[in-house]
């Protein structure tokens, strides 16, 4: 029977345990992933990754923004993030006059640094596992309200004890559906100026024709800095304050890559479910990602057309149209790499093994019924998931102008709740948005996207998800979903931000009837019905189990497959994912090398095209072929992937060497890898990376901000510093990064 168990469980493990998977707690590296990670080449040790004792390469790495990661790259507080994750500070800040998203933005001197009301970064002081003060007093027959309260008050407890500085703050964290717990103490600086920025057409280059896939070449960086108080503390926005000073930032390396070379990327994925029965990954690659894709396919081809027809248009839907094309794309590339890869398969497996360990277990007899029951929960709840699907596209992210009627039923529920204090506190957020909202909002291009949209809901859903007003108003359009549409935006003042602020303006009584007879929120409350009363409920019901059985299915995983390495789903804490740099072979007859060019630029070059054109600047220096200190055998890397599991959130994640030192900046992930949220595998999950060399000749050669250059650490750690000769032996030379790591190199031969 033990011989079984053994056998049962190295099968499994031969099986899922890839090297490369995973996002780890940099907290946990030394005990779980040191050794494994040196024999990929690492020469560093788990306390230069991490410590708390000394600057070591988690106080560089900073969560910008609250969604992307940037980098401390200079001792004057320089960040280098993705294009993207500044994306709307440039747009903030672009105007036709001034089309920093166009022409790029260079501040000359720190006075030149603009500003970004709002912006944020985090660094991590330390991390702390408090799962034993977590679930104190917590049985496993406890009610989920009791166990989930007792957890709270934990929790509570855990964080009035912990000892920080009066700058610093605490959150905790779930981890493996509730069975793990970890506190993240942090420090949030709120002066954040940016830098600089190349022109969307380096910055963005390929645009949504290239975004998920490989071959790339996207020099998607952007720049900003960290400011601080003379104390060198958070502070609010002074022209007094000065440029923050970091316990740590990443030298760059000019060595480049090559293939098989250790790769450690650092950041803030945002979030995975690795462990999913099979029902799960079924339900999204046949049921909910399909509906996702078609809804976006709808208003993505609309918003294009305007974008290209008008440059005003174009600024506008800029930042939008970047949101909703990302996820549209990633949708698609995840059920193309989970049928490829036969993940359901491999997740039914997977099962088999447990079931079988389970059976032969007395002391797993709890967990029997575990599978069976995940099969009927999400068989009955597939129709309410994919009716909310629908639902969530359309009404929170597709038709803005229900967006706005959602914003303004919310004044109603306020003022229903709360009388004139709720309808007063609520119609100041609402007006506090407006400005920003018409700014970027093109009615005429909104009332196209509705008339689609609403065909969908009309042909996609059953009769019990239907709403009789909007029939009622189909109808009274004789079936034209165009003339539906035309009516709408006719008579609602919720198109025109001058109309909309003189109804908020109103006496309550008057400006409630206005809200009330607007035919857009009319729609929009009918359509909330028909949500709340007939998809919430039951979803939320059989959603509500599923959690509940996850976090047990999670837990029997650990107790039933002990010899198994179990990283954490991520949650937008701090992680590590390693690697190395490697091609990979998606299809038949296809095989990509893992690094790009500048030639590959050019190759994709067409004048005039918002994707793929190419700065004059730029192509003059490629004639030239002037690379400066940039190129290697007269060529300019641009680009390069690795096997580093990685998600979003890792936008902006610094790609570190073995020695420590930044070889790439993160950006996005191959295609037919996108599914590596749910099914990790390594035959075809890459992150794509922009070369850092890309990145420093772009800011020299191309933009002339020296003066950016001069405050970066360049190295060369793949070259050997020569030993001073002596009388006894040959020392042998030795390469050191600014972490403390040591490679020893072998004397070179004599000839």
């Amino acid at each position: 029977m033990k011989k079984l168990i053994l056998s049962l469980t190295f099968l499994l493990a031969t099986r899922l345990l890839f090297a490369v998977e995973g996002m780890w707690l940099p907290l946990l590296l030394g005990l779980l992933n040191q050794t494994e990670m040196q024999s990929l080449g690492m020469k560093m040790t788990a306390e230069d990754i991490y410590s708390v004792n000394k600057g070591s390469l988690k106080d560089a790495i900073v969560q910008f923004g609250g969604g992307c990661t940037a980098e401390v790259i200079s001792g004057q507080g320089l960040l280098l993030t993705n294009h993207h994750c500044g994306f709307g500070q440039i747009q903030q800040h672009s105007s036709l006059e001034h089309n920093y998203l166009e022409d790029g933005f260079w501040a000359k001197t720190l006075k030149d640094e603009l500003p970004n009301p709002g912006l944020t970064v985090t660094f991590i002081s330390r991390i702390e596992d408090v799962t034993a003060a977590a679930l104190a007093g917590v049985t496993e027959d406890m009610d989920k309200k009791t166990r989930q309260s007792t957890i709270d008050k934990n929790l509570d407890a855990i964080k009035k004890a912990a000892k920080m500085e009066a700058y610093e703050e605490s959150m905790i964290r779930p981890f493996f559906n509730g069975n793990q717990y970890f506190m993240f103490v942090t420090i949030t600086y709120k002066d954040i100026r940016l830098v600089g920025a190349p022109p969307s057409s380096v910055g963005k280059f390929g645009a949504d024709t290239d975004n998920w896939v490989w071959p790339r070449h996207t020099g998607d960086f952007s720049m900003f800095r960290i400011y601080a108080d003379k104390n060198n503390l958070p502070a609010e926005y002074s022209a007094d304050n000065v440029p923050m000073k970091p316990k740590h930032f990443l030298p760059i390396s000019l060595d480049g890559v090559a293939e098989g070379d250790f790769t450690l990327v650092f950041g803030f994925p945002g979030r995975t479910n690795e462990y999913l029965p099979s029902y799960a990954i079924s339900q999204l690659a046949d049921v909910l990602d399909p509906a996702r894709v078609m809804v976006r396919d709808k208003t993505l081809a609309i918003w294009d057309g305007a974008m290209r027809a008008d440059a005003q248009v174009k600024i506008q839907y800029a930042s939008k149209q970047a949101g909703l094309a990302n996820a549209w794309k990633k949708w698609q590339g995840e059920v193309l790499g989970l049928h490829k890869t036969g993940a359901v398969k491999k997740k039914e497996l997977y099962e088999a093994d447990f079931k079988k360990l389970v059976a032969i277990n007395p002391k797993f007899a709890k967990y029997q019924n575990l599978l069976p029951q995940f099969e009927q929960l999400y068989r009955d709840i597939t129709p309410y998931a994919e009716a909310k699907a629908y639902f969530d596209e359309i009404l929170g992210s597709n038709v803005e102008l229900l967006r706005m009627a959602s914003r303004f039923a919310g004044i109603m529920r306020a003022n229903d709740k709360n009388g004139e204090a709720g309808f007063y506190e609520e119609k100041k957020k609402v007006q506090d948005g407006l400005e920003g909202f018409y700014k970027n909002y093109g009615p005429e291009i909104d009332q196209r996207v509705f008339a689609a949209q609403m065909e969908v809901l009309v042909k996609k859903l059953g009769k019990e998800f239907q709403s009789d007003l909007l029939a009622q108003m189909l109808a009274n359009a004789g079936g034209s979903y165009e003339k539906l549409a035309e009516d709408i935006f006719k008579n609602s003042v919720l198109t025109n931000q001058a109309t909309a602020n003189a109804l908020l303006d109103k006496p309550i009584a008057e400006a409630m009837r206005g809200i009330m007879s607007d035919p857009a929120c009319q729609l929009y409350n009918s359509l909330r019905d028909i949500y709340v009363q007939s998809i919430s409920p039951k979803y939320n019901e059989y959603n509500d189990q599923i959690d509940d059985l996850q976090a047990t299915y999670m837990r029997a995983q650990m107790e039933v497959f002990p010899n198994k390495k179990f990283y954490p789903d991520a949650n937008s804490t701090m992680r590590c994912s390693y690697g190395q740099v490697q091609g990979y072979h998606p299809q038949d007859a296809v095989t990509y090398s893992p690094q790009t060019y500048l030639e590959g630029v050019m190759e994709k070059y067409v004048p005039g095209d918002y994707e793929f054109d190419v700065p004059a600047r730029l192509r003059e220096l490629y004639e030239k072929k002037d690379y400066g200190q940039y190129g290697e055998g007269g060529k300019l890397p641009v680009g390069f992937i690795g096997s580093n599991h990685t998600t979003g959130g890792n936008s902006g994640s610094p790609a570190i060497d073995a020695y420590g030192n930044l070889i790439g900046l993160n950006f996005d992930r191959v295609w037919e890898g996108t599914m590596s949220d749910y099914n990790y595998d390594p035959s075809i999950c890459r992150n794509i990376m922009v070369d850092a060399r890309y990145v420093l000749f772009i800011v020299d050669k191309y933009a002339g901000a020296n003066r950016l250059i001069k405050e970066m650490k360049l190295v060369h750690p793949k070259k050997p510093v020569p030993a001073a000769p002596t009388k006894e032996k040959a020392r042998k030379p030795q390469l050191k990064s600014q972490s403390g790591s040591i490679r020893e190199e072998k004397p070179l031969e004599k000839e």
